[in-house]
């Protein structure tokens, strides 16, 4: 008989613990970056845009799948959490992608979507005056608020690229 674990066998309590340590941080700082984002809406006042609703959807999804990695590794299910990890990882990877989009946006660097970025809203033939002091368009090229030269599409950017690392870091836990 050989001293070989076998693939089955239930990780060590480092690895383990490793996992669960990747997922939380994953899972709660998500939670809490959502938190802000709704804070930011629902309290202050600042209505999103639609490139501000796209960058939630990651979070909306990588929170769950980090928490069920945490879940499969308080389990002894080790490979279960490398999976889900690495998946909020490239959820994350793809919240950072979003966020940076939207940042370049903002600073012109690029065009963004039309239906949010450049023109006002389109009008249809009729009381011109009556439909413009209507439309509200919450435009993804201004950023409504700033802090230290960062929106807050740039502090989403930093806060989806370290959960990315954090998240590849515990799926990359091994034996």
């Amino acid at each position: 008989m050989t001293d070989t674990p076998s693939a089955i066998s239930p990780p060590s309590s480092a690895v383990r613990n490793r996992l669960v340590t990747a997922g939380l941080i994953v899972a709660v700082m998500g939670a809490g970056t959502l938190a802000g984002a709704w804070y930011f809406q629902l309290v202050v006042g600042l209505a999103p845009c639609p490139l501000c609703l796209e960058q939630r959807i990651p979070y909306y999804v990588g929170v769950p799948v980090a928490l069920l990695g945490v879940l499969a590794a308080a389990g002894g299910r080790a490979g279960l959490a490398r999976v889900a990890l690495g998946l909020a990882g490239m959820l994350m990877a793809l919240g950072t992608f979003l966020a940076i989009y939207h940042s370049g946006v903002e600073w012109g660097l690029w065009a963004g979507p039309t239906a949010c970025s450049g023109a006002g809203p389109a009008l249809q033939s009729g009381d011109l005056l009556s439909q413009l002091q209507q439309a509200r368009v919450v435009r993804c090229d201004e950023a409504p608020w700033r802090l230290f030269g960062l929106s807050l599409a740039g502090y989403n950017a930093f806060i989806a690229a370290a959960l990315t690392v954090v998240a590849m870091w515990g799926a990359a836990a091994r034996d």
